[in-house]
């Protein structure tokens, strides 16, 4: 299931020419799985409150078309596969204005504890597992 998240570009996003500087697409892959999470019933905070931390391990954002100051951009995010010991999003940014295809990419995260200790989240959070597994 995809879930949706909308963002106004502010000015201290973007370069000299207006344009959305390259590495802020991730930190809007970051809003948009906090927002999944948050639309399934459950926040980072909370997560991380019951000892679950999800670290980035790998990323990736493949650039379509720039994004402007002022625009109005729907993050769209999903989760694309949730194993026991990992969690996989990906995301596609678009403009609201004329449905602009802007960014695709993804991000992977191990379910690691605070000691940054690898956690099956199906045995150590069973009602989390559950609730991930409904999207």
């Amino acid at each position: 299931m995809e879930f949706s998240h909308q963002i106004r570009v502010t000015y201290q996003e973007t370069d000299r020419m207006g344009v959305v500087y390259y590495a802020n697409y991730l930190h809007w892959f970051e809003i948009g799985r906090t927002e999944l999470l948050r639309q399934l019933g459950i926040s980072y905070k909370e997560l991380e409150e019951r000892g679950v931390v999800l670290p980035v391990v790998e990323s990736h954002c493949n650039y379509h078309a720039p994004a402007r100051y002022d625009d109005l951009v729907d993050i769209y995010t999903e989760v694309e596969e949730l194993k026991r010991t990992k969690i996989t999003f990906n995301y596609k940014i678009v403009r609201a204005e004329d449905e602009q295809l802007l960014t695709t990419g993804s991000t992977v995260h191990p379910f690691v504890n605070h000691d940054f200790k690898p956690l099956s989240l199906k045995k150590a959070q069973p009602e989390l597992w559950s609730l991930l597994q409904k999207n």
